[in-house]
């Protein structure tokens, strides 16, 4: 145990170690409360003096949430009295414990590399305007916890080489991580070459750049054959020689060429929308002419218009991918359209949305923040009235990456051998659970889609059944039959021409109705089709599957990571440890097995079927338009036609009554209701009363 007069730690509790200093989990001694001490050993005070205590200078100046915080400066009690740094603890261990976790052997979920995107940002830009140089960014100098949310929190400690500079300022002193120092550093700390060469504060940006690329894809940016440590000669060529907009370098052989990359491996669980605004910055950053590299200000400036925006997630059935979409709020719909179009190639004319099964018709003039906020299991579902085969999610098979064991027993070869394969696996895991709620989406959106369709058809079904119904009354009028017998021959011809052409449109509309009641019918069965397919997305058991095999995967290796500490191990415990790496190959085979077979294939017969399903909604949509239009045609006809008739007939009409009338003027008066017999029927009567008389 040691102490100072106010906190207390215990060696074993080593949190990390450096050239001058250890750091310990210590705590209170009244209160109980975790801290972290940083105790300074004697190489330490071999530095000048001004050296020594600039780190407790430095602390003392800064105040931010995403800085480590120093509590207090004390001395150890007893002999030596070592200077003892009392800071911060960060109980969630350092963003590259979190790198070297398996989970994240292919870097960090997006939502996670933007809170360390944040977070690293919001400390270096508190660093810059107190007008401090850090001079040793890497992913073991930024300390992670969790807030009261759950969220994380990363905050920059570790200032022993920090020193106050301006913009302006040069140094010449080298401190930092050689996997992370600019190449100008490098060149005179790892080289050990003599140089003239001054730094300024952009040698921080480099060390961000490596550590943001570290972050993203879960490996260094550059890497010669045999590794940065072991090939230091060819690390210094690779950063060097490195060319304009390139952003990684790798040697892949021997003495053998060097690959460049200018953007993010394939294998990065980054989306192409996010990649496609941090590229730029680490091309800009990763700069090795001190006066080509952007400068703070500028740094600032693009990652913080990053963080400023909103991601809108879309899935775009054409091609079965779901893409984040990064505007600001302030933007307008159809700035967001264009950024549609240069990740999908739909171009805003042939965008069709729609949102939690309804059509979502987006103004282009209107604001962004009129578009509802998406979730990647709840986004805008993007359908394109351009057909095109869809090509779904392009991913690097996880078995690529999975080395063998040596059969010998090697402790540390096994541990980085299962470390690899785990990390193979969590890959897995994450495309397996991908490529799943890929083809959920691709189901919901195409079946949302049919059911747009079938209410299109019922609309038009009502359209034609009104239009009937007005056409079968019109038909059966009586009216029409009342001027046939008029003296207007030809009026009465364009009658019977009119009425003949409502027949017609009354049978063209029949027809449409069939069409319409028959596009129902097979809409109807995709309908079915794709609800069926869904109950058995959602019955799929593979991720559980690969998941029980990691978990068990997990276990042997934290075995080996225990073991590759020790010297050696007996016979029995070496017998185990052969039986540990047998199996772990064994679960490791299961997994695959299960991905490609039950997850790979899947999703490619899943593929092929969104297309012919995707092919007959096309054909299906164009068809109910057609009819559509045919219909409105056929109205807007009927209407006309009736228009002109009833004209014909109401002059008609109008013509009879003036006949008539003009035939009451000159005829005699109207005959009794009951007709007078004639005079000499009369006579005849009054004889016959006479007799009887």
């Amino acid at each position: 145990m040691q102490s100072t007069a106010n906190y207390l730690w215990h060696t074993d509790d080593l949190l990390g170690q450096g050239a001058t200093a250890s750091v310990y989990k210590a705590r209170n001694k009244k209160s109980g409360e975790l801290v972290a001490v940083k105790v300074f050993n004697t190489a330490s005070y071999l530095r000048p003096h001004e050296v020594q205590v600039r780190e407790f200078e430095v602390l003392r100046k800064l105040n931010h949430q995403n800085i480590v915080k120093l509590f207090a400066v004390e001395e150890t009690v007893g002999p030596g009295r070592q200077k003892v740094l009392v800071m911060e603890y960060c109980s969630s261990g350092s963003l590259l414990s979190v790198l070297e976790s398996p989970e994240n052997a292919f870097g960090l979920p997006e939502e996670e590399f933007l809170v360390v995107l944040r977070c690293v940002v919001a400390g270096m830009n508190h660093l810059r305007e107190n007008g401090i140089v850090h001079r040793d960014i890497k992913p073991g100098n930024i300390m992670r916890l969790m807030g009261e949310e759950g969220q994380s929190i990363y905050k920059l400690t570790d200032f022993g080489a920090a020193r106050e500079l301006d913009d302006d300022e040069k140094f010449v002193s080298v401190y930092g991580t050689e996997e992370y120092l600019h190449p100008d550093m490098y060149e005179r700390a790892v080289l050990r070459k003599p140089q003239q060469k001054t730094f300024g504060v952009t040698v921080d940006l480099w060390s961000i750049g490596v550590t943001l690329y570290h972050a993203a894809t879960g490996s260094l940016p550059f890497i010669p054959f045999g590794g940065p440590r072991r090939n230091k000669e060819m690390m210094y060529r690779i950063t060097t020689e490195k060319p304009a907009g390139a952003i990684a370098g790798t040697q892949r052989q021997e003495n053998g060429p060097l690959e460049w990359s200018y953007s993010l491996p394939i294998t990065c669980r980054l989306s192409t929308g996010l990649q496609t605004q941090l590229v730029p910055i680490l091309a800009n950053i990763l700069e090795v002419e001190q006066a080509k590299c952007w400068g703070f200000d500028q740094f600032f400036a693009e990652t913080s218009d990053i963080l400023q925006r909103v991601v809108v997630h879309v899935f775009s059935l054409s091609q079965a991918v779901l893409h984040h979409v990064y505007i600001h709020a302030h933007n307008t719909i159809a700035i967001f359209l264009e950024a549609v179009y240069e990740q999908t190639q739909v171009a805003p004319q042939h965008q069709e949305y729609l949102f939690e099964g309804h059509l979502c018709v987006l103004e282009p003039s209107l604001s962004a923040q009129h578009i509802a906020h998406t979730t990647s299991s709840s986004p805008l579902t993007l359908f394109s009235t351009a057909s095109e085969t869809p090509k779904g999610l392009a991913f690097r098979d996880p078995a690529q990456d999975i080395p063998k064991f040596f059969p010998k027993v090697d402790l540390q070869s096994d541990y980085t051998t299962s470390k690899s394969v785990l990390g193979a696996g969590y890959q897995a895991l994450w495309l397996a659970q991908t490529l799943l709620a890929g083809q959920e989406l691709m189901l919901r959106g195409l079946h949302w889609f049919v059911e747009v369709l079938q209410a299109m058809g019922r609309r038009t079904l009502e359209v034609v059944r009104v239009a009937l119904l007005f056409l079968s009354s019109s038909l059966g009028t009586e009216r029409f039959s009342s001027v046939s017998g008029t003296p207007e021959i030809e009026e009465v011809k364009r009658v019977t021409e009119l009425k003949s052409r409502l027949r017609a449109l009354a049978e063209a509309l029949s027809r449409c109705s069939h069409r319409i009641t028959e596009t129902q019918s097979r809409l109807s069965n995709l309908s079915s089709e794709l609800l069926k397919n869904r109950d058995q997305v959602h019955a799929d058991r593979s991720i559980q599957k690969i998941q029980c095999c990691l978990d068990k995967m997990n276990l042997i290796y934290k075995q080996f990571k225990k073991s590759r500490m020790r010297p050696g191990l007996g016979y029995n415990e070496e017998q185990i440890h052969k039986l540990d790496k047998v199996n772990f190959s064994r679960l490791a085979k299961r997994l695959l097995k299960v991905f490609q077979e039950k997850c790979v294939q899947k999703y490619q017969t899943s593929l092929v079927t969104h297309g012919m399903w995707m092919r007959e909604v096309h054909e299906t949509r164009n068809r109910l338009r057609m009819v559509g239009c045919s219909v409105a045609a056929h109205n807007t006809e009927a209407q006309g036609v009736q228009e002109s008739l009833s004209k014909i007939l109401d002059r008609l009409s109008h013509q009879l009554l003036q006949d008539r009338a003009k035939e009451a003027q000159v005829s005699p008066p109207p005959a009794a209701p009951y007709p007078s017999p004639a005079l000499t029927d009369l006579a005849v009567v009054g004889e016959g009363v006479r007799r009887r008389g």
